[in-house]
């Protein structure tokens, strides 16, 4: 499936954004200067879609030799905080990007205040006395106009005392607001005077207790833009009826004329994004916290082992479209597969032992045997995987009673043990209760290397690892959240939540082959014939931690025929 939707999407002409830029630039507009910004609000951590939005700007610039400007869209205190600011930069410089400058729309505050003087003093904003459901109730619908408020003719002189009082602090939260004078019966609902500034005895995570009356997104961003010269403001689709507000502002302020464009979100399947229904999963413990690697958050996904070039890689095969669409989470997972084979290391290790004793291997005899580390990538190099007399494979590479296409150890046959021997199966141990405990095998010396001086063949190749040398870690075994394809799509009488995956995690104990005890925050590795294995930050000297990062091959696509 991954794989179909890749040849679907590698062979594309330019997108709509970049026959934009390239317009402009053969235009010599902005005298050729390409500037974009990402202005995340400071209120939670960013997720895939983020990661696509991030890719998108700062591409777009690098591609076209401009500049990104980081600016943190901070002009709602109740919800922000110097927490978020910091994961962000850091979701951002993992990701690989680097932004021109830092700026916070609350660099700004003093600016937008003059320009809501001015508004006021021209006669295009006034002082609102009503309260939030009265100047809800007034706006009226899409199929009838709106009703002016009461105070709505208040003279500009009264208005701006109005507006300096706000500004001081005499008036409580939610007492007045400041609303620009436009039209109560136009179409676009927000251009029925909607609000510029409110008031909130709030203390601002930077400008701390400076301000008490704060402006809304509307009156912050487009001029903000401006302020920076931004030359293009991309953002998604969402804010599509914005624009004619953001362009209403600029013009009617005359200033510099930045403009926003607009691409789909990112909707993945198996997913959720609304961070009102992330909190919930926080809060509510189904997941640990934000980083959480079952979560889409970037954190979540830096966390579970993904690799910045797998995110950087899937946003690109997704492109840029004018229309929402859904993806299917099996091509992120394939960008992942195909970056994390070329860079992971191999190692071998257990997960469901099953002791296998090599009855004619000498007792006290151990050897060290070369393996490869990644054969995809000539300078990755060998190391030594010890062996001896007691190993322990997988209990699913063994069955009493095989059906007539296994190929693994059934007694009587003979398989390959990677990087070692072939070994045959000759009896097998049970417990009192007749469950398999043990098998003992023997081994053939002049098959070292896996391969057998007199031409016989095997047909199955199997991992393991020493049982005396194994070390033991915990292995978390992380799977979707969600089992539906459309974890909203529920009956009225249920929750999402009634979606969740409930093997979305279990826990395991491993045996690892003993070169893993040397694992590193941030090292990549394929557990032979397993998945694909990040140490998780837990991990502690001697009491190791591993996420599982992906499986081998796509095993919900399987489920799906």
């Amino acid at each position: 499936m991954a794989e179909e939707l890749v040849k679907e999407t590698v062979a594309k002409s330019k997108n709509f954004l970049e026959e934009i830029i390239e317009n402009d630039l053969a235009q010599n507009k902005h005298n050729g200067r390409i500037l974009t910004r990402f202005p995340p609000e400071p209120n939670g951590f960013l997720h895939i879609g983020h990661a696509k939005s991030i890719c998108i700007n700062f591409g777009l610039a690098k591609r076209y030799g401009g500049r990104t400007n980081l600016r943190f869209d901070d002009t709602n205190p109740t919800k922000e905080e110097t927490l978020y600011v910091d994961a962000i930069k850091e979701d951002i410089r993992w990701l690989g990007f680097q932004w021109a400058e830092e700026r916070y729309a609350s660099d700004y505050f003093d600016q937008l205040y003059a320009w809501c003087q001015e508004l006021v003093q021209r006669g295009l904003a006034y002082v609102d006395d009503q309260t939030q459901e009265e100047i809800r109730a007034n706006r009226g619908t899409v199929t009838t106009p709106g009703t002016d408020s009461p105070w709505r003719n208040r003279t500009p002189e009264e208005n701006l005392d109005l507006l300096e009082r706000m500004k001081n602090g005499e008036f409580p939260d939610g007492s007045k607001v400041v609303r620009a004078k436009i039209d109560m019966a136009h179409p676009n609902m927000l251009f029925r005077d909607p609000i510029l500034y409110r008031i909130l005895h709030v203390p601002h995570h930077r400008t701390g207790d400076k301000w008490c009356i704060y402006p809304m997104y509307d009156f912050a961003h487009g001029q903000s833009d401006s302020i920076e010269q931004i030359t293009h403001s991309i953002c998604t689709l969402e804010f599509d009826v914005h624009r004619p507000l953001y362009d209403w502002f600029i013009e009617t302020l005359n200033i510099f004329p930045s403009h926003q464009y607009e691409f789909a979100r990112l909707n993945l399947t198996y997913t959720v994004m609304s961070k009102r229904r992330l909190l919930e999963l926080v809060e509510t413990g189904v997941v640990s916290g934000w980083d959480d690697p079952r979560m889409p958050t970037i954190c979540g996904l830096r966390r579970r082992g993904y690799t910045p070039e797998a995110v950087r890689n899937f946003a690109e095969a997704v492109g840029v479209a004018k229309r929402d669409n859904v993806i299917d989470l099996s091509l992120l997972e394939f960008y992942l597969r195909e970056d994390l084979n070329k860079r992971a290391e191999r190692r071998m290790a257990v997960l469901d032992p099953l002791k296998v004793v090599i009855t004619n291997y000498p007792e006290e005899q151990e050897e060290w045997l070369e393996a490869i580390n990644n054969p995809e990538d000539d300078t990755a190099g060998t190391r030594q995987v010890p062996f001896a007399r007691e190993l322990y494979i997988e209990r699913a590479d063994f069955m009493e009673n095989p059906p007539k296409k296994f190929f693994r150890l059934s007694p009587g046959t003979e398989v390959r043990l990677r990087y070692a021997y072939f070994i045959k199966c000759d009896e097998v141990v049970h417990d009192a209760q007749g469950n398999i405990i043990e098998l003992h095998c023997s081994y053939d010396p002049a098959s070292r290397g896996g391969n057998s001086p007199d031409g016989r063949k095997v047909k199955s190749t199997i991992h393991w690892v020493s049982a005396k040398h194994a070390i033991t870690a915990q292995i978390r075994l992380f799977d979707r959240l969600f089992r539906t394809i459309d974890p909203n799509d529920y009956p009225e009488s249920g929750s999402w939540k009634d979606n969740l995956n409930s093997d979305s995690l279990r826990v395991v104990t491993g045996y690892l082959e003993p070169e893993l005890a040397n694992a590193k925050l941030g090292d990549k590795f394929q557990f032979e014939r397993m998945g694909y294995y990040a140490p998780d930050p837990d991990s502690r000297a001697g009491a190791l931690v591993f996420n599982r990062t992906a499986t081998l091959k796509d095993t919900w696509a399987a489920q799906a025929q």
